[in-house]
């Protein structure tokens, strides 16, 4: 076998950047200058989990060898489990590719405190056919694990490049409900469900407990060659209780205003936040609890002032997008996100926050035809 990994970083689709380190190539999802700005570790390890991220490419290997630097994050107590990578291979989805071989956080969730496991690099190994024959191939990586590429390998003969892109961009951004850890496999997250299904090729800005309106991530999003963009707003704003509603209006005008600046005509489809019982009608921020479930805490009714519930958030976007439609942005939509998971949907929300695996395929049905199907708002 031979080492390609050079030219296997020219067929990563879905990253923002490739940023080789002493452990390996990292594929951020998050833009450099954002990621300087806030200097802030957590921030740069979601940055690093490459859900949506993949390598495309055309070669008539028989099989790819992959060696990658994994790490997990689990609360103390808890065992972590395999991390998982899928293969599609001319269209086709195999089954998926494990490794039990990563690095593990614990994490205390009463002191923060981390305890870490560490592991070398875990080598994958995806088989593709008896016949070297060309084939167009897909190699998902990790939607829950940090993931830094080590080496990619094929047999000595075996031709590689890039593949075309599966189809138009579709840029999405969004929390940890978006970027689906919860999904059994890849390619399991509702916008990889709804990308494959529809003929687009995914670029997915969704990080977990990371979606505040930053400037920097709408600078990013302004500056992707985006056929459309769909953006889901609003629950880690309350999840953290990081803004009141006199900072949360203006903020949300000044993200849409900025993505405006290098599309102006781009179908943009807000997506408000999913059923989350604790904040529903409470204000965040959110802590778990000892049930495993998010829960709030009370405050004096003066402190809440100008604070948000979901149902707030709701109500907001919908007012200003309204607003926006009205002076002249006819492209822009939204979509209630309880009209993707909702009240009835609760017995596949198993922290009360996010989505079981059946959820998120649920939330893909139901985005599908709404964002791009016949009538659908990105198309």
């Amino acid at each position: 076998m031979r080492s390609i990994l050079a030219l296997a970083l020219g067929c990563v689709v879905g990253a923002l950047e490739k940023t080789p380190g002493p452990a390996g190539v990292a594929l951020h999802r998050a833009p450099g200058p954002g990621r300087a700005q806030l200097a802030d570790t957590t921030y740069e390890f979601i940055s690093t989990v490459p859900s949506g991220v993949r390598l495309e490419m055309l070669t008539d290997a028989t099989g790819i060898e992959l060696d990658a630097q994994i790490t997990q994050v689990v609360m103390t107590g808890t065992e972590p489990s395999d991390a998982v990578f899928d293969l599609v291979v001319d269209g086709e989805l195999r089954a998926p590719v494990t490794s039990s071989g990563q690095t593990v956080i614990h994490v205390d969730p009463a002191t923060t405190a981390l305890d870490e496991h560490p592991a070398p690099p875990a080598t994958l190994r995806f088989t593709l056919g008896s016949e070297p024959r060309e084939r167009r191939v897909e190699i998902w990586l990790s939607n829950s694990r940090a993931t830094q590429l080590v080496d990619v390998r094929v047999p000595e003969e075996a031709s590689v490049r890039p593949a075309p892109a599966s189809g138009p961009m579709w840029v999405h951004h969004g929390s940890s409900i978006s970027q689906c850890s919860e999904a059994d496999r890849p390619t399991g997250t509702w916008p990889a469900i709804v990308a494959r299904r529809a003929g687009r090729s995914l670029v997915n800005l969704g990080l977990g407990g990371e979606c505040h309106l930053d400037p920097f991530m709408a600078r990013a999003i302004r500056d992707l060659p985006a056929d459309a963009i769909s953006l889901e707003l609003g629950i880690n704003i309350v999840n953290g209780d990081t803004m009141r509603e006199r900072a949360f209006v203006p903020a949300f005008h000044g993200f849409l205003d900025t993505i405006r600046d290098g599309h102006p005509d781009t179908p943009i489809l807000i997506v408000s936040p999913i059923v989350c019982p604790a904040v529903e009608t409470r204000p965040g921020p959110t802590l778990p609890g000892a049930d495993g479930r998010v829960r709030t805490l009370d405050r004096p009714a003066e402190l809440t002032l100008g604070s948000m519930t979901l149902t707030r958030v709701r109500e907001l976007l919908t007012e200003h997008v309204e607003r926006r439609r009205k002076a002249g942005d006819h492209r822009l939509h939204l979509i209630d996100g309880t009209a993707l998971f909702g009240r009835e949907d609760i017995a596949d929300l198993p922290d009360g926050l996010h989505p079981n695996a059946a959820g998120y395929a649920r939330m893909a049905e139901r985005f599908l035809p709404r964002s791009f199907g016949p009538a659908g708002l990105l198309r």
